[in-house]
């Protein structure tokens, strides 16, 4: 007869079984599945050097896989069935997958061929005693937890009418990061894609169906990684007693998560590469200038870099205006209590206040990033972020993180769409824009005479697009070069089709191409209702260049150097061939986009 297992052994085999993750109940002796894990570890010679977890279950048996914490091998048990030494083994068609990281046990679904898992903590919520606070350790839980479903998103602006997506669990936990497995194999050492979201550093959400990373891991063979972080008020204004940057500093604590814990998804802890657009490729760019993310990522993938980077004293300024539409002060203690969602109206009424006399007093103050309603960007406190990325860059910062950095070729289009001005951009209008974002005392003359057959609308756009996106982004490259580092170049010129093809090749265009989601989420607007042959081949063709990139530092094309300049032009026909913006390189070569700054009153 069989002893009876004690309560201790018990436990332990129940919380082993309760590890394997199954989308029916399962029926076996967890004190057996306890018993052949200990006979193993006896048989190689410890006990406690070894750790099991379930893997799968099939008609006869439960698989045991056993790690040496040690040495890093991998073996697996059959319980119930004949002993084998084995490599590790994926899970069965009619199991969800299961994973365990720092903070307990995950079950996760397939699908679309990957393992998912979503939803899962990186760090504690940001709320109570912790708001406003550096990001801190998340709780660990008891259990397996469900990894079904996306974290809430952060609060943030619906100024655009780009809430965030209702699929997310609703509560506080906003700090929650998504996984996308080919091969959830600790054995498999696949290269990382860790994704950044755009937004203008207010708006997003990793739960949003342009960001699902299913076609990138499986057809790339990268795991894929996205994650919220705290935006407008809550991550990037500057508040008396918080830390600056505590968004940056969100994204620092999701990618130390990564090199933690992605091994138990079949990620390369060592393999990481850093991606994203927009805000997002802001975001890469601040975390390469960032001591504190230093050898968290190999490669980085910057899409479309603004040039928005906010010193101290105008961040202070135009926090101090959001807290005064509450009749408040930008402190801990006036703020830590408001509600998130009364702070995110506030700073909309700043960002959309029409009223002339206060646009005219907050753009002298603010200067050019009143004119954008620029509220929330990092900035450059010194300690955090030290330097701008061009200083950084150019000082030698990324020479060890291989680059691939790139634009689009008309990113101011979308938003002269979003004003109303597409077709309707006047002189004056043309001659303000130039007058107030062309670099120098005769950028605007040198605008004129680099392009002399553009109308108003041609110069409005071109200085926008040079301004926030375009030139920061080169000099991005330019400033990896300087510093020795490696870096190679993009332009997206096709034009998108969608919305009867008069957007071009527009700020956003990149993202549903680049995660080959061509048909869900909002940018997919950008493609049509039904997608090209020739957006679909131009798509994989972007998703091979970034995942072979995150694979082996090579894209496809040669590296970008100051004498050649050599730039893979994205379009129905790919080519490589000079930066095709020779005349507005030109006219920004001597500029340096330090820190937009606050002007006297």
């Amino acid at each position: 007869m069989r002893p009876a297992a004690s309560p201790v052994l018990s436990r332990l085999g129940q919380a082993l079984a309760a590890l394997v993750c199954l989308d029916a109940p399962v029926s076996f002796n967890p004190w057996h599945a306890l018993v052949a894990v200990l006979w193993w570890s006896r048989r190689q010679g410890t006990v406690n050097g070894w750790r099991a977890f379930p893997v799968l279950r099939d008609d006869s048996a439960v698989r045991v896989r056993v790690r040496d914490r040690d040495r890093g091998r991998v073996r697996s048990v059959r319980v119930g069935g004949a002993m084998t030494t084995v490599g590790a083994v994926p899970a069965s068609a009619g199991s969800r997958p299961g994973a365990r990281v720092a903070g307990g046990a995950l079950c996760g679904s397939r699908e679309s061929g990957v393992a998912v898992f979503r939803g899962i903590p990186y760090a504690a919520p940001p709320v109570g005693g912790l708001r406003f606070a550096a990001p801190r350790p998340a709780a660990s839980w008891d259990g397996v937890r469900s990894a079904l479903s996306y974290g809430p998103p952060p609060p943030q602006s619906d100024v655009l009418g780009r809430g965030p997506s209702a699929e997310g669990t609703p509560g506080d936990d906003w700090l929650t990061v998504n996984v996308w497995s080919p091969e959830p194999d600790p054995a498999a050492k696949l290269p990382v894609m860790v994704w950044i979201y755009g937004g203008a550093y207010a708006i997003g959400a990793s739960s949003r169906p342009e960001y699902d990373g299913a076609h990138l891991a499986r057809d790339g063979g990268v795991v894929v990684v996205t994650f919220d972080y705290r935006l407008g008020m809550e991550g990037f204004a500057q508040i008396t007693g918080a830390p600056p940057n505590r968004g940056l500093l969100d994204q620092v604590a999701a990618l130390e998560w990564v090199r933690d814990n992605i091994a138990a998804f079949g990620g390369d802890p060592d393999e990481v590469t850093v991606f994203g657009e927009s805000a997002g490729g802001g975001s890469v760019a601040a975390l390469l200038a960032m001591p504190r993310a230093a050898g968290l990522f190999r490669r980085a993938i910057a899409q479309s870099v603004p040039g928005t980077f906010l010193s101290p004293q105008l961040a202070a300024d135009i926090a101090a205006d959001c807290a005064d539409e509450l009749g408040l002060r930008p402190t801990v203690a006036d703020l830590a209590t408001v509600d998130p969602a009364l702070l995110t109206v506030a700073a909309d009424t700043v960002a959309t206040d029409t009223v002339a006399a206060t646009m005219a007093t907050r753009a002298r103050r603010w200067g050019q990033a009143a004119l954008r309603s620029i509220l929330f960007a990092p900035v450059v406190d010194g300690e955090v972020l030290p330097a701008t990325p061009w200083q950084a860059l150019a000082a030698g910062a990324g020479r060890d993180v291989d680059l691939l950095a790139g634009h689009t070729r008309d990113e101011q289009r979308l938003f002269t769409a979003l004003t109303g001005l597409l077709g309707q951009v006047t002189p004056d209008q043309a001659a303000t824009a130039l007058q107030d974002f062309a670099p120098g005392r005769d950028g605007a003359r040198r605008y004129r005479d680099a392009y002399p057959d553009a109308g108003p609308e041609q110069l409005y756009e071109l200085v926008h697009s040079d301004w926030l996106f375009r030139m920061p982004t080169l000099h991005l490259a330019q400033a990896q070069v300087a510093g020795g580092g490696r870096v190679h170049l993009y332009e997206l010129t096709w034009p998108a089709p969608g919305m009867g093809g008069a957007l071009g090749a527009c700020h956003g265009l990149d993202v549903p191409l680049v995660f080959g989601n061509l048909t869900s989420g909002q940018p997919a607007l950008l493609i049509g209702d039904s997608p090209t042959p020739e957006a679909t081949a131009l798509s994989a063709r972007m998703r091979s260049a970034w995942t072979t990139f995150a694979t082996r530092s090579d894209p496809g094309w040669p590296a970008y150097d100051c004498d050649h300049r050599l730039t893979q032009i994205f379009d129905t026909s790919p080519v490589v061939t000079a930066y095709p913006e020779e005349r507005s390189r030109l006219i920004w070569q001597d500029h340096s986009f330090p820190p937009l700054l606050l002007h006297a009153p």
